[in-house]
């Protein structure tokens, strides 16, 4: 295989896989911040703060790789299964399946002449049948070209990187300077990811960059007031 024919493959899978990218960039930006600026309020111990920032960002990434592959194994599974309901229907009653069909499109906003139309076409194609129950039954992420260890796959990757941008900062700098620079440049993130949601989304762009940058520094606040609350209470 080429190089240039794996970038593609790479570069189409990254794009079929945009919602896992963003979810887990997000995930692992908003909650590593709230993690690290939650030890580092309550001590100056460089190694405290890199210790709890890297092991739950590994923990935290590990954790959303399994549930994206458990929940996109879980959507191929209920395809499989609804394949097979459908199939012992059109065995069955391939009338009553067609019935089913009608309503949904009626349902959909067709009129009932165009509905019927279409069922008259439908009833002389049992593939085509079958194929429209089933598109009109799959959960909606179903049609995903990616399989679950893809999406997984990315999802671990997405998270993790973005979990090390608050955390970096540490490794090079004392605590008091590290605070500073891991809260600029996590907010810096947490911009440019508010920008990709409104491109991918298509929604506003200044609500959805505010929208994400205030949870992030949500996550911060929180994550400082519980660690300044139990550093109270054990001193």
């Amino acid at each position: 295989m080429s190089k240039a024919s794996l970038w593609q493959r790479v570069r189409s899978s990254l794009q079929a896989s945009a919602g896992e990218v963003v979810f887990g960039m997000e995930d692992g930006t908003v909650s590593i911040f709230g993690l690290v600026f939650g030890v580092a309020a309550t001590t100056t111990d460089q190694k405290a703060v890199l210790i709890a920032g890297a092991s739950g960002a590994v923990a935290a990434a590990v954790s959303m790789m399994a549930g994206t592959y458990l929940d996109a194994e879980t959507g191929q599974d209920q395809v499989r299964v609804m394949a097979r309901r459908i199939d012992a229907e059109m065995q069955k009653d391939k009338a009553e399946v067609l019935d089913g069909v009608t309503q949904r499109l009626q349902a959909a906003g067709l009129p009932p002449d165009q509905a019927a139309t279409v069922g008259g076409f439908l009833c002389a194609q049992p593939s085509v049948l079958r194929s429209v129950a089933m598109a009109l039954a799959e959960p909606q992420d179903a049609d995903s070209q990616q399989g679950p260890l893809a999406r997984s796959l990315w999802m671990l990757i997405a998270d993790f990187l973005a979990a090390a941008i608050p955390i970096l900062p540490f490794g090079f700098l004392a605590v008091p300077q590290g605070r500073v620079v891991s809260a600029t440049v996590t907010t810096l993130l947490l911009v440019a990811l508010g920008v990709g949601r409104a491109k991918i989304g298509g929604r506003p762009m200044v609500r959805t960059v505010i929208e994400t940058v205030s949870i992030g520094v949500a996550a911060a606040a929180a994550g400082v007031g519980i660690g300044v609350w139990i550093s109270q209470i054990f001193t």
